[in-house]
Parts: C-alpha cells; structure tokens; sequence
C-alpha cells in the first residue's frame, strides 16, 4: 500500500517489566497516511526502531501511557541519539504528570543538553479527552486501571474528502476553484442557477480507520464505550486467567479478559501483548483468548497489523 494510505502498526517490544524470552519491554509505532508516532518507549526502543527500518527523524509525537520503567526506561536513550545525529525539530511527548521531571533531570546531570527543543504536553490520565491533532489523526486517550495513573490512546484518522468523479467535471464545466468546495460535501449552483448535487458529482471517501492501544490496565468494561468499534485493539494479557488472582493484585489483565473487552467492544481484531516473562511460549495465551474473541492475535517483535482503506457504506 502506498505510503500516504497506509494505516499500520509495528510492534517494537511485547513483553512486561523487563527484556526477557527475546522479547523487549512495550514500544510500538503507528503509521497513518506516512505519519509515523511512536506509542510508549520501553528498554531497547531505538534498537528496535534500527531492526525494523523505522527512521527516528520521521518521528515528531511520542505518546506516553504511564511512567512505570518498562514503557519509559527507553526514552532517554531515544532523545539522546537524536541530539547526537543532529535534531533541530521540535519534538512532542503526549504524558502522565511527571515525566518532564524525570527526563529533565536526567539530561542536567549527563552533561549532554538536547540541541532541540521538546514540548511536554501533560495530559489527565483520568479522562477521556483530545490530546492531539494534525492533518491525519485525532488521539483521545482512554483512562486506565492501573497501580499508578495510566491512559491508553484512541487514533481515529481524520475523514479524507470525497473524490471528483472526472466525468462529471467535464460534463458540467465544472471551474478548478469550485472542486475543493464539493470534495468537501457542498453542492454546486452552475451559471444557470442550478443545483448539483454533491452525491451526484463525488464518490465518497474511504472509511476512517482507528486504533486503540490500553496497557497496562485491570479488567475495566468503562472502556468499551471509548473503543468500540475500532479496527484495532492492542489490551494487555501479562496472564493467563488461571493467573486472575495475581492479575488483580497486580492490576494487570489476563488473555481471557482482554479478549472479553474486545468482544463487548465489537472490535476488528485483538492484538495481545504485555507478557508476563514466566511464558516462555505464549501459544497458551492466544489460544485462551481466541476462546472468546477469535479474530485475535498475538502482538510479537516486528510484526506489523495492517487496516485497509474500505469504501464507506
């Protein structure tokens, strides 16, 4: 798919609390329409970031989810190689309270100031709000359950315009200066005084496609709400639900209940991840899950979910 219509998500590193069983604490990176933003930064990030030909500098918008180690220990590390391959942009970290604190002091006692500036946007973990925008997306993030304060994102790509259909341009004499005005839904009045249509001269846009990424939460069916629907969904499942006792204690979830939330959400597909390193297999978590929620998936290092363009019904 060309690069201006993709909607794709890589994963960078699947597994919970530290690296182990070859897999790297939680990173992912989603690209919409060749914008690329990166969505926590565990351990190994930027190496991940290298194996999967994911160039940093195209990267302007980093989302953080929570500030326990395995989904920030990997960002200095991030913001450190951009300084020293020669950064001038500004870059953009969506986070929980906090996080500037811990960044900041870590760059005044390395002794290596940053030669770009980086803006904390310092979001409410709490509620369910728009964070960011640009040309392509929306982000809102999704309040989570967690030991400490926790938000997922929602991505909704922005609603393409309609397209010309060139025939009827022609038949119509249709002026140039006319054609953005009804690609973005208004009729058109011709010289004689005579409406037509927008249905009549577009087709309409490609549905808007959506993701939801939640880690690290308990079960929370408040969610659903937020989610539903989205092509995509990325839950936590560190356990298997004969683990549910721990997962609660912990605060965590099990494969059987990240795949309940996708089934009462009506999502496209289920992506696990967030594993617990006691599973060195993980087949035993897919397959609880696909119980519930069969179009499920395990989320794996350089594996990439792809959601195509559909007509709008």
């Amino acid at each position: 798919m060309p690069e201006n219509m993709k909607f794709e998500l890589t994963i960078l590193g699947c597994n919970s609390a530290i690296p182990a069983n070859n897999r790297f604490p939680t990173a992912q990176v989603l690209n919409v329409r060749g914008q690329l933003y990166l969505i926590d930064c565990g351990e190994g990030t930027q190496i991940r970031l290298r194996d999967n030909r994911i160039r940093r500098s195209r990267i302007n918008q980093i989302f953080i989810s929570h500030l326990h180690g395995d989904h920030i220990f990997g960002l200095i590390g991030v913001l450190s190689s951009y300084g020293l391959n020669g950064r001038k942009e500004r870059l953009h970290i969506y986070c929980p309270p906090h996080l500037d604190e811990i960044i900041n002091i870590q760059l005044k006692y390395t002794g290596h100031p940053l030669p770009y500036p980086i803006e904390f946007h310092i979001t409410d973990p709490e509620k369910n709000q728009l964070i960011f925008e640009d040309k392509v997306v929306e982000v809102y993030t999704i309040p989570l359950t967690h030991r400490i304060p926790t938000q997922g994102f929602l991505f909704i790509e922005k609603r393409q315009s309609d397209s010309m259909i060139p025939q009827k341009i022609k038949a119509y004499n249709i002026p140039f200066k006319e054609i953005q005005s009804i690609k973005d839904g208004n009729d058109w009045v011709n010289s004689n005084g005579e409406t037509v249509t927008h249905s009549e001269l577009t087709t309409p846009a490609p549905k808007s496609r959506s993701y939801a990424f939640c880690s690290d939460t308990m079960y929370n069916e408040s969610i659903v709400s937020i989610i539903e629907g989205a092509d995509l969904l990325y839950h936590e499942s560190t356990f298997l639900h004969s683990e549910l006792e721990f997962a609660i204690k912990t605060k965590h979830s099990t494969s059987l209940q990240a795949a309940t939330i996708a089934q009462k959400a009506k999502v496209g597909k289920l992506i696990l991840g967030h594993y617990s390193s006691r599973y060195v297999e993980l087949d035993k978590l897919l397959d609880e899950a696909k119980s519930v929620f069969p179009n499920t998936e395990l989320g794996l290092e350089g594996k990439r979910f792809e959601v195509k363009m559909s007509k709008n019904k």
